[in-house]
């Protein structure tokens, strides 16, 4: 995905400020400052993640920058200091992302955001349903226009097929009335199983009942939106959703994963629910005369061992819950033959003994011990069993895994 945005901007004290806040984002900038410049720019430069004009140039004063980044299929957001109802009409009727005043920081001040929204939008997938082909084919090119992923379907049976199908699925917009299962009974069977940031719905009806809005949102819905719609209106509530959902994922991600190792931590471990397998393992793991490696190398090179041990444990572990339960000390917690996850934990162990840390100038070498226990109801019980474990295989010289 490129990021590359470019700027046309006559006024060098503006487009100055756009570089500055859009590099500073982490964007590439590519600037000109009429249309001849970024015309020649277009004829080496196709890769875009969109276009930052303003409307009237010294050689192109009726919009025909606008024109000339639509027809090479480039997304455009339209920034002026005259508002015209017409020609702001017009512009998105072309197929502009956005039209926006430079009358003031606070309407600037919102360009970033949507470049991010841009950016961002290329991680999710949504499903349109709708009966109608005409509105599934407009909502669709809505979507796709601001690089968002679609799939759809033509009443909400099909839907929850297609989302059990890709679990990727991040965004639902649906109408009410069709066939088969209609848009509210849908979303009240998928929240038996999703809730509301692991899927966002959008409601979207053209029904004359009022009730509508109260009866989506009740059902599960995030937003409801009547049709016909402004497509400004369309996208600002798309936009509002899906940062929604990212906040709220990345709080959740706070919450309950390692900073260091990007591991889950004790209050996830504690939190959530085995996947329903009849017999659960647990192991608890523990990086051998630890405190000599920071005595030695300094904090900085503890932090490289415990990264390097939770990266090995990311690849024998990949399907597994494994957490860092504090400090030096891992848990993992897993489904499936007792007897196959002790000869993945030997595997792990040996590995992490031959893998030598790179630290400065130096390599840091290290091992660990690990208990193992299993079949036993209670969590807490069965990780005291392994803990228990543990420590006796540190009794027992380290560098080793006592199961039983």
């Amino acid at each position: 995905m490129s990021n590359k945005i470019l700027i046309v901007e006559d006024s060098r004290a503006f487009r100055n400020y756009l570089q500055q806040i859009l590099g500073q984002a982490g964007y590439e900038i590519i600037a000109a400052e009429n249309f001849s410049e970024a015309q020649a720019i277009l004829n080496s430069q196709q890769d875009l993640l969109c276009a930052v004009l303003d409307y009237c140039l010294p050689d192109a004063q009726d919009g025909e920058i606008i024109d000339l980044l639509l027809s090479h299929q480039h997304k455009v957001i339209v920034l002026t200091a005259m508002f015209q109802e017409e020609i702001r009409e017009q512009m998105l009727a072309k197929g502009v992302l956005d039209y926006l005043l430079k009358d003031s920081m606070a309407s600037v001040s919102y360009l970033l955001p949507l470049i991010r929204r841009l950016t961002n939008n290329h991680n999710h997938k949504c499903l349109v349903v709708d009966d109608s082909m005409v509105v599934r084919h407009h909502v669709v090119q809505l979507l796709e226009h601001q690089y968002l992923q679609t799939l759809q379907a033509e009443n909400g049976q099909q839907a929850i097929e297609l989302i059990e199908q890709n679990p990727d699925i991040t965004l639902v917009l649906t109408d009410h009335d069709m066939p088969t299962k209609d848009g509210i009974t849908m979303i009240r069977e998928l929240r038996q199983n999703f809730d509301k940031n692991q899927l966002a719905i959008l409601g979207i009806s053209g029904s004359d009942d009022h009730t509508m809005t109260a009866r989506f949102l009740k059902a599960g819905a995030n937003d409801f939106l009547y049709k016909p719609f402004n497509q400004e209106e369309f996208f600002c509530r798309i936009h509002q959703i899906l940062d929604m959902k990212e906040a709220t994922s990345e709080l959740y991600r706070m919450a309950n994963q390692d900073s260091l190792t990007g591991l889950w931590n004790r209050r996830f471990l504690f939190g959530q629910a085995c996947g329903g397998c009849e017999k659960r393992n647990i192991a608890m793991l523990d990086i051998d005369f630890f405190k000599k490696v920071n005595d030695n190398y300094g904090h900085d090179g503890g932090d490289a061992a415990l990264v390097m041990v939770a990266n090995i444990l990311k690849i024998y572990f990949p399907d597994d819950v494994v957490a860092r339960f504090g400090g030096e000390e891992f848990c993992i917690q897993a489904c499936g033959h007792y007897e196959e996850f002790v000869t993945r934990l030997e595997q792990m162990r040996q590995r992490v003994e031959k893998t030598p840390i790179p630290y400065q100038d130096e390599e840091i070498k290290i091992t660990i011990s690990i208990g193992v226990s299993t079949a036993l109801d209670n969590l807490d019980q069965q990780i005291k069993v392994a803990d228990d474990r543990l420590y006796q295989a540190k009794e027992n010289g380290r560098n080793q895994t006592i199961y039983q």
